[in-house]
């Protein structure tokens, strides 16, 4: 049976509105950084912790938000997800200070987290009966986020050079405002509710400890030092907290990470792979605008217009993994996503980052990184939800999510160690030398992905779809 073509396509778009203000808060702050420190009186490691709150609200926290929508239905969590992000946002465009601001970004963050699992169960439900189509509809789904995740350092410099850093927050509401009213228009409640699942409390706050504590520590060291009381803390409780998480997921009958979805190499070799992803292009994006305004002298705008050739790539290989998956399989764009962006990351360390290298320079770099994300994106997705049955949806991509944020939000960390200092002969230093770290994750992701993948695997997902709850 055919998908109804008019109602599906309203239902995508109202997810795609989603994933679109999700990805935009990633990477629209990063040409803002500079200002936002001028006037709030933040250093580096404040302005990591903009970005990271983010990613780390949005990581710990979408676990908890897919075993929510497999409880209470993925339509009310979705709601639910737009009305907390935003609140989120107009508390971070009235921020008073960095440490008001970082906590509004961690409740953006929550609020991500509450969007985007429910967005793929929605999609997952409403194209079951047509594994063409699902797989075309993820791959716009994906597009509408890789192409917002492109735009938003060149929106971000609109924004700035026009009404100043808060603006990038203000430009949330009319997007969740038509996001909210086209669910309640056009998206059903949708079946394989789970009232009895448990929300695993004591799961949830062991990850909150554990995300929290690497992170944090990995940002403080660069100020304070591997010596430091907070930093060895925030180790340590990461390690005991992480190691008392798979105790308890293991043990509990309902976990909020069912450690049994990682038995399969196909499974955890896609989870891995998006992690490499995200900590190679996340931390790249936050120190190339260090370099561009920093080192080069770049204005927000012309900066923000340096990462334009992102969008555009960004949707042209969206729409051609979509059309290559159901031909190849899932892991030739895989692999061939991961080489290219490879190739992107060493061309951009290697000829693109300089004192005097032009913009002609970057370009091809700047060209091929996202068309090499965008056509593994979304043949990883897919990989992802045809392995499980469909009640369990919502929570493995949930567990896809919450690995790509741990992954940026560390690449963030760590590469923005690489920078702090501000003397430009380190910053070229270092983001040179993330550059090359990039490209060498990249090359391990496509070795990952040629492992763990099958050959024939592709878009046929009617065997989990097919799956009745138990």
């Amino acid at each position: 049976m055919k998908t109804d073509r008019a109602p599906s396509l309203a239902i995508l778009l109202a997810c795609s509105f989603a994933f679109i203000i999700v990805q935009l808060d990633v990477t629209i702050v990063n040409v803002a950084l500079p200002q936002i420190g001028r006037e709030l009186g933040a250093d580096v490691t404040d302005l990591q912790w903009v970005v990271d709150a983010y990613t780390l609200g949005f990581a710990v926290f979408l676990l908890s938000a897919g075993a929510l929508g497999d409880k209470f239905g993925s339509r009310r969590t979705f709601l639910t997800g737009f009305a907390l992000f935003t609140a989120a946002s107009l508390a971070c465009a009235m921020a008073p200070s960095a440490t008001a601001l970082n906590i509004a970004r961690a409740l953006q963050g929550a609020g991500a987290a509450l969007l985007v699992p429910s967005s793929l169960a929605i999609l997952n439900a409403t194209y079951a009966d047509d594994k063409a189509m699902l797989a075309k509809a993820i791959a716009w789904w994906t597009a509408s986020g890789g192409m917002s995740i492109a735009a938003g350092p060149v929106l971000g410099g609109l924004l700035l050079s026009v009404a100043g850093w808060r603006s990038i927050f203000w430009v949330n509401i009319p997007i969740c405002v038509i996001g909210f009213w086209l669910t309640c228009r056009v998206v059903p409640a949708l079946a394989g509710r789970d009232p009895h699942r448990s929300l695993d409390l004591a799961g949830q706050l062991l990850a909150i400890v554990a995300l929290t504590g690497l992170i944090g520590a990995v940002i403080e060291v660069e100020s304070l030092g591997w010596s430091h009381w907070m930093v060895r803390g925030g180790l340590a409780a990461a390690v005991v907290a992480g190691a008392l998480f798979i105790r308890v997921e293991s043990r509990s009958k309902s976990p909020m990470l069912p450690l049994a979805l990682f038995r399969g190499a196909p499974f955890s070799g896609a989870v891995l792979f998006g992690v490499l992803m995200n900590f190679s292009y996340y931390g790249v994006i936050f120190v190339l605008s260090f370099y561009l305004q920093k080192v080069r002298g770049f204005g927000v705008l012309h900066a923000g217009l340096v990462f334009l050739p992102l969008t555009a790539t960004f949707i042209l290989s969206n729409i051609v993994s979509g059309w290559m998956a159901p031909r190849t399989g899932l892991r030739t764009p895989m692999i061939l996503g991961a080489a290219i962006g490879a190739s992107g990351y060493a061309l951009l360390g290697w000829w693109g980052i300089s004192n005097d290298a032009t913009f002609l320079h970057m370009l091809p770099g700047l060209a091929l990184i996202p068309a090499g994300m965008g056509l593994a994106v979304p043949a990883m997705t897919t990989s992802i939800l045809s392995g499980v049955e469909r009640r369990q949806a919502g929570t493995a991509s949930a567990v896809l999510n919450t690995a790509r944020q741990v992954g940026g939000a560390v690449g963030v960390a760590i590469f923005g160690a690489l920078v702090a200092g501000g003397v430009n002969a380190h910053i070229l230093g270092g983001i040179q030398l993330a550059m090359g770290v990039s490209s060498g994750l990249l090359l391990l992701a496509g070795l990952l992905a040629f492992t763990c993948i099958r050959p024939g695997a592709s878009t046929d997902v009617h065997r989990a779809l097919q799956v009745q709850p138990r």
